[in-house]
């Protein structure tokens, strides 16, 4: 399930459920579209797997490229016992400032 919720001046994209290869597909054009979300909740997240990740970390490289605000928010304990997994936490873990670059 999405949830497009406003939250102020960047969109929030609440996650729910799997976060797999059998969705990755209907997520791509969402989470790498030209109205992509600045903030993704994965709050609600019950399962990852690597093509989740893969989609995750092209939408912080399309951020890091158009120097967009870019953050996962809340990641569920499965989100983060799978990053902790792959060392993924510190990439992850800091926001991508819209229009900073980065040190």
């Amino acid at each position: 399930m999405l949830n497009h919720q406003p939250g102020g001046a960047m969109e929030i994209l609440k996650l729910e459920g799997e976060l797999t290869i059998f969705r990755a597909n209907e997520l791509k054009s969402l989470l790498l579209g030209d109205l992509r979300p600045s903030v993704i909740d994965l709050s609600g997240v019950t399962e990852i797997d690597s093509a989740g990740i893969q989609l995750l970390m092209l939408a912080r490289k399309l951020a890091l490229q158009s120097q967009t605000l870019f953050q996962l928010q809340a990641p569920s304990p499965e989100v983060s016992e799978v990053f902790e997994l792959l060392r993924l936490t510190d990439l992850f873990e800091t926001p991508i400032a819209g229009g900073a670059n980065e040190s």
